[in-house]
């Protein structure tokens, strides 16, 4: 039934029925004097067909004889609601206040309780939970919003019935781990069941990118995808160039599904020679150009390949075979998962958790990649040779040891926009399966393992070793991290270039960058150095205790384990208060020097100085100042000593001024000491 303005007659239907559309004309009925604006009712019986439209009001069919319960909009935008069975238990609530979770409707269950698994006390939160076609949202009696992406749900865990009620364990992708107390069981079976279905989807067109709207136009869009251009890339490394050719080769994907349609190949390479290539090689997937590095006196390349099994040195010369242990992604799988249980085992002693650690093998995998990367780093930079890079299929190992390598010779890929590049160019295009990997559809468990995640603790241990070589902290590793699996983005659904051109991501879905780009200024490292040429090509030491255990990603979510200071925010609070320091420094050069040229008598007020921010540190700086009185500016001179004479810079000042105690700045690699 259609919904209208005005409620007509319709044709009683089958007698199981009856009683339902009777409570469905109370319910329009009772919400039309209630509340304003309501047009009709949705229905929620066998001919039913269509969702309620931008003013409707769906009226859930239970046969009572108290108020209806009715889906009321709020916040002005709808999504799509489902009508609720006639047994429905749950009260459903509109809400359209943040773009993530738009539209949606909420199942409410009030009087859950919110564990801390840490807390030694046994801590509890007491709010009311909500389930929404794309969310799990917890909101306490503090109006603290906790939110949970069904697309982040790895495992949902329903405990033995309780006292205090039934327990709901749910264990995240992104390492977050609730711990819900719901009082009736029955509820909890339901919402257990449901986040069971929500969490897998069948189909990529269920994911929440394709239904994701951050409110931008086609234009937009689209600009957020040509953001990164792979073609600039490889032209800011020089190729083409004598050795090296763009091929077409793969332009339909004939010879290799999983490649992108444009490579890099030898200039020597014909088009039959990587046809008979690829018929050798694990899915078609010949050598091709992954990173070709420019120096005055070298130049060198990491080729890429795959083929099962290893090469034979018969049919190679002058060449070296090394073989590195990085285990296979079931190895890497059950390793996280014994890392995971450690994690989540309360009261551990120090020995128990560091015996855990080290009996997960965690730490030692990520030394085997790190291993890897630094062997291709210095037969490059070193021994000026060209590496070969491959293992079972080239969309794991292959692009973890790839990838970090390029990183530890390129600095550019240690800027923000660089390590999206990266990621774009040795993991989207060359075909790693995020989708797989990261279990976004219901798929084949024994697919899923943590490569990424892996190549991005690998960049958090460059990040400690080297805090002034990366342009972005640990906040842009982790937010990556987030939306590898939040499924709110194109980039990284499906398996390969091809597969994502079938879905048409670009025409239906937004890329994460743009939006990364955007908020960079929370994710810029304070103690980066663009100028230092020390870092140009990166070589970490990996003696075993420079690997720790990342405590930021695992237990992100668990705030009571974190310091009570951070010495990161406290370096960006400062690096701010220098910026508005040396912003009214010069705010008040210019004035004094317009000042000067506009006065005669040659006098300075007190006006000048409140010309600036009124919150500024300036004016907290003790100046001695004399109300109302008059100063001349020729008396003294103020100096701000730099790290050399050429960076002092004069301006006069009263004499007044100078009898009182200098003003010390900070700075970003030293102090600035303001006398007067």
């Amino acid at each position: 039934m259609q919904p209208s303005d005005d409620v007509s007659p319709t044709p009683e239907p089958q007698a199981s029925w009856t009683p339902l559309l009777r409570a469905r004309r109370a319910a329009l009925k009772w919400a039309q004097k209630s509340v304003p604006g309501v047009r009709g009712v949705a229905g929620c019986g066998p001919s039913a067909q269509k969702w309620p439209g931008p003013r409707d009001f769906l009226a859930c069919g239970q046969v009572h004889k108290r108020r209806p319960r009715i889906l009321m909009r709020e916040g002005g935008t709808w999504g799509r609601a489902r009508a609720a069975a006639p047994e429905a238990r749950y009260r459903a609530v509109g809400r359209a206040d943040t773009p993530r979770a738009a539209g949606t409707v909420k199942w409410e269950v009030e009087q859950v309780k919110l564990l801390d698994r840490f807390s030694t006390s046994n801590k509890s939160l007491t709010g009311t939970l909500y389930l929404t076609a794309t969310h799990l949202l917890f909101i306490d009696s503090h109006q603290k919003e906790t939110w949970i992406l069904h697309h982040h749900i790895a495992s949902v865990e329903k405990l033995a019935l309780t006292t205090s009620g039934c327990p709901l364990v749910i264990q995240c992708k992104n390492f977050r781990t609730v711990h819900f107390i719901v009082p009736r069981e029955r509820d909890c079976h339901d919402i257990y069941n449901s986040l069971l279905q929500l969490s897998k989807q069948a189909k990529y067109e269920d994911l929440y990118a394709f239904s994701y709207n951050p409110k931008q136009n086609d234009s937009e869009r689209l600009q957020g995808w040509q953001l990164i251009d792979l073609a600039e890339e490889y032209k800011r490394m020089g190729v083409p160039n004598s050795h090296w050719q763009l091929s077409d080769a793969n332009r339909d994907y004939k010879i290799c599904e999983t490649y992108p349609r444009e490579l890099y190949v030898p200039r020597i390479a014909s088009k039959p020679i990587i046809v008979g290539s690829s018929k050798f090689r694990s899915k078609g997937r010949f050598p091709v150009l992954s990173y070709y590095h420019q120096d005055k006196e070298l130049n060198a390349m990491a080729n890429r390949a795959a083929g099962k099994g290893y090469e034979n040195e018969d049919n190679y010369s002058n060449i070296r075979f090394q073989f590195v242990g990085i285990e296979n992604i079931h190895v890497m799988r059950s390793s996280l998962q014994k890392l995971l249980e450690v994690n989540g085992t309360k009261g551990l002693s120090v020995n128990d958790f560091y015996s855990g650690l080290e009996s997960s093998g965690w730490l030692r995998h990520i030394k085997a990649v790190m291993d890897a990367a630094i062997f291709l780093a210095k037969a490059i930079t070193v021994e000026n040779a060209s590496v070969l890079v491959h293992c079972s299929d080239g969309w794991d190992r292959t692009s973890q040891v790839c990838s970090l390598g390029s990183l530890l010779l390129d600095s550019y890929y240690r800027t923000i926009k660089g390590f999206m590049v990266l990621i774009e160019k040795d993991w989207i295009s060359f075909g790693h399966k995020f989708s797989e990997r990261c279990g976004h559809l219901d798929g084949d468990p024994k697919e899923v393992s943590p490569v990424f995640t892996q190549f991005l603790e690998c960049v958090w241990h460059l990040t400690e070793q080297f805090p002034q070589a990366f342009e972005f902290s640990e906040a842009f590793l982790l937010q990556i991290h987030e939306h590898i699996h939040s499924c709110q983005f194109g980039n990284f659904l499906g398996n390969c270039q091809k597969e994502r051109e079938e879905l048409k991501l670009k025409e239906k879905t937004y890329s994460l960058w743009p939006f990364l780009l955007e908020d960079q200024k929370k994710y810029l490292n304070p103690l980066y150095s663009s100028k230092s040429h020390r870092f140009t090509v990166l070589e970490p030491n990996t003696i075993s205790f420079n690997f720790k255990f990342w405590r930021n990603m695992y237990h992100q979510f668990d705030r009571t384990l974190h310091p009570r200071q951070s010495v990161f925010n406290i370096i960006m609070n400062m690096n701010e208060q220098n910026e508005q320091l040396e912003k009214d420094i010069k705010d008040l050069e210019s004035k004094i020097k317009q000042r000067k040229n506009k006065q005669t008598d040659g006098i300075l007020t007190k006006e000048l100085l409140h010309s600036v921010h009124p919150e500024s540190p300036t004016l907290k700086t003790s100046l001695c100042f004399k109300e109302q009185t008059l100063l001349p500016v020729n008396d003294a001179l103020r100096t701000i000593e730099g790290s050399s004479l050429a960076d002092n810079r004069y301006s006069e000042y009263a004499e007044e001024f100078s009898k009182s105690e200098p003003a010390v700045v900070s700075l970003e690699y030293g102090v600035a000491r303001m006398t007067c």
